[in-house]
């Protein structure tokens, strides 16, 4: 992220809860319950723009992807296991160093940065994804701006962002921080974009919205796709034409 859109407050509280990360019962339990959920979409979302039949084990082999704000490598792991050469990026060097360390773990080779996205070169990367990050950003428009930057021709962008609704505010913020389903300060409800705003600045980018769905509460699953976006929403964009 480049320096107009990092916020140093944000990139410390996340760096703080990097060393348990990977726990699915830690700090992160709700990132490892919302990670099956999205990947289904990212997946289906991949098969659609590239034509990839959804049998096809490695649906990114030979294409290249980058996660920005990566923390420890929740969704980066995952696209390197679809075939991708993969890029992570954060601002906390916390997070790089526990997705380094982990990604060691298990075999992959994902290249990891900790800083500035303008410093990676533009128009590199077949697949750029950047989950619950818009919102934590100082200047979300010129952090769209620096995401369609590194956009390649023919490309495909996903987005996820929690919805500014008066259930959000309950659930993601008050609710959800009370019981500490998630860390205190994690949100600022201020800061969640409604889905017409996000297209906006998507759409001042240079780039076109092809699809958006809701991530909703499941009782079953956690979390479904589909149904209300009032809570969670994902986004995928391309360059027009």
């Amino acid at each position: 992220m480049s320096a107009a859109t990092i916020n140093p407050h944000e990139a410390a509280h996340f760096g703080a809860l990097a060393a348990d990360w990977w726990d699915p019962r830690g700090s992160s339990a709700m990132l490892h319950k919302l990670n099956p959920v999205r990947l289904s979409y990212i997946r289906a979302q991949i098969d659609a723009h590239w034509h990839v039949d959804a049998r096809e084990r490695y649906a990114l082999a030979g294409r290249t992807a980058i996660d920005v704000g990566c923390g420890a490598g929740l969704l980066a792991e995952p696209l390197a296991r679809l075939g991708a050469k993969v890029t992570g990026v954060d601002a906390a060097p916390e997070n790089i160093a526990a997705a380094r360390d982990h990604a060691a773990g298990q075999g992959l080779a994902i290249s990891y940065f900790g800083g500035e996205l303008a410093a990676l070169p533009p128009s590199t990367f077949d697949l750029v994804t950047s989950m619950e990050v818009v919102e934590h950003v100082t200047d979300p428009a010129a952090f769209i701006g620096e995401l369609a930057a590194r956009l390649a021709p023919g490309g495909l962008m996903i987005l996820s962002t929690p919805n500014r609704t008066a259930i959000s505010k309950l659930l993601l913020v008050e609710a959800a921080e009370r019981v500490g389903a998630v860390p205190r300060g994690t949100h600022d409800w201020d800061q969640f974009l409604k889905p017409e705003e996000l297209t906006k600045l998507l759409e001042g980018a240079g780039l076109e919205v092809i699809d958006r769905t809701g991530l909703s509460p499941s009782p079953a699953k956690g979390f479904k796709l589909g149904g209300t976006e009032a809570l969670n929403y994902l986004v995928a964009a391309r360059w027009p034409g």
